[in-house]
């Protein structure tokens, strides 16, 4: 069970319009629960109707009423909802997207300076609160920024908040304080569990926002660690940590993955100067998003699947595709498409490195079922219990699925690209389009494969068991 103060890991990655391979937005985030504890999601609808008028958090005893104007949106709950809503990811009907949130880390002298709230929101809130009542992202900015100002938080967390035009990351500081900068249009940001941004300027509000009061409230507390003005505000050395944990549970994700999207560049992972956001040195796909969101460290002495290395250094740091993922969403709004299809919600469940990415058009009021109706019964007839199952029995064999897993990933994600694709033209025609059919038809073809390879993995693990014998009767 999760409870107060005990907090989700993720990992985030944000890609700028100019950075993505077709000026998209694009938001994704790895929800990892904490260590020995898995949570099953579910992917929904969730109707103006349905959301509520008086919200009350299950973790703490947090409450506030709501307006009485949300529109529909997506979300990834929990599948058992015994500790709240957790929301997670989602795009409402004005193709808004919210991703909340990436746990981050912060220091004893910002909790002396601004505890942490025990009655505040937090991650099991977040979405919820926000999603349904924001026309653009900065307007998400703001209204959460309000909230916190308010009610307080009782956890450090990073909220990633996006339209079709710009992406903004939100970071609470303390219990009431917060700041949020635009992602650049060229970039891709990496956030892995820490206080990330290293860079904030008071006087931009085209680029940066922030709590009216945080200058006063830097000063006041000596939270600035910069020798001089000439340096700019860094909020990583003000607000962060650099801890010894740090060096091995964060720091390596960011350094993995731009070691990928920006190979040319040199950097230790245990470092903590890795940039907040970089270039990259080419356009970024969705692929590159669900490739980076899954790995292992490959090629690298810390790759607990690999031969390079040693027993040491391959266990020595944290995984960004570790065991205890819930689901990862990728959120994707595509610039200059009809208002149906600019929001598309990748979704994968469980273990990254043994999974796929399905998309999804959010621009409806069913989802389907074997995305939708995860319960806490394993059944291969959902896609989330199927994942785990997958990874559950590949894991000891990696190498020898591995190719099967290679296939399966690509096949499906096709399939997506070429839904997508053919969606598009078909509107461009001036042709009907069924939305929920065609996401229906695509979660029947995953299923499908998702069986085949569900199949092919217990063929194998079977066949590879330790109690194995070469000859036979």
């Amino acid at each position: 069970m999760r409870q107060k103060g005990i907090q989700d890991s993720c990992t985030t990655i944000l890609v700028g319009k100019k950075a993505s391979y077709d000026g998209s937005t694009i938001v994704a985030r790895t929800e990892d629960s904490q260590n020995g504890v898995f949570t099953p999601k579910k992917f929904v609808v969730v109707e103006a109707q349905e959301q509520p008028r008086h919200y009350q958090s299950v973790l703490t005893s947090f409450e506030m009423d709501l307006p009485d104007n949300p529109v529909r949106y997506t979300a990834v709950p929990d599948a058992v909802p015994k500790d709240g809503i957790w929301g997670a990811a989602g795009i409402n009907s004005y193709n808004v997207a919210v991703s909340a949130t990436e746990t981050i880390t912060t220091n004893s002298r910002v909790l002396g300076a601004d505890p942490l709230v025990a009655s505040g929101i937090s991650e099991e809130d977040i979405l919820t609160l926000v999603l349904p009542y924001i026309k653009t992202a900065r307007e998400g900015v703001l209204r959460l920024g309000k909230i916190l100002e308010e009610y307080g938080t009782y956890e450090s967390n990073g909220i990633a908040i996006s339209d079709v035009n710009e992406i903004w990351w939100l970071e609470t500081i303390g219990g009431h304080h917060w700041m949020a900068r635009r992602v650049p249009d060229d970039a891709y940001v990496t956030n892995p569990n820490q206080l990330g941004s290293d860079y904030f300027e008071f006087d931009n509000p085209e680029h940066f926002l922030c709590h009216p009061n945080l200058k006063s409230f830097i000063e006041e507390n000596h939270l600035n660690l910069n020798y001089s003005d000439d340096e700019g505000f860094n909020p990583r050395y003000a607000f962060g940590s650099q801890k010894d944990k740090d060096c091995h549970y964060n720091t390596p994700r960011a350094w993995d993955i731009q070691r990928f999207l920006n190979p040319e560049v040199e950097q230790d992972p245990r470092s903590f100067f890795i940039p907040w956001c970089r270039k990259p040195y080419r356009k970024i796909t969705i692929e590159d998003v669900k490739y980076v969101l899954s790995s292992h460290y490959q090629d690298s002495p810390y790759d607990p699947y690999g031969a390079e290395g040693d027993c040491h250094s391959r266990r020595a740091f944290r995984t960004i595709g570790i065991n205890r993922t819930s689901q990862t969403a990728i959120l994707q709004l595509r610039p200059n498409q009809p208002q149906e299809t600019t929001g598309i919600q990748w979704l994968s469940y469980g273990s990254m490195p043994y999974n796929t990415a399905v998309p999804f058009f959010t621009q409806v009021s069913t989802t389907p079922a074997y995305f939708a109706n995860t319960t806490d019964k394993v059944s291969t007839d959902s896609f989330y219990w199927a994942n785990r199952l997958i990874a559950g029995l590949a894991d000891a064999h990696f190498s020898s699925h591995v190719g099967d897993l290679d296939d399966y990933q690509e096949k499906t994600m096709a399939w997506g690209h070429e839904m997508i694709g053919r969606v598009d033209r078909a509107l461009a025609k001036g042709e009907a389009v069924d939305f929920e059919a065609e996401n229906q038809a695509m979660s029947d073809k995953v299923q499908e494969a998702t069986d085949q390879l569900l199949e092919k993995v217990l063929l194998d693990a079977s066949n590879l068991m330790t109690n194995h014998f070469s000859l036979s009767d």
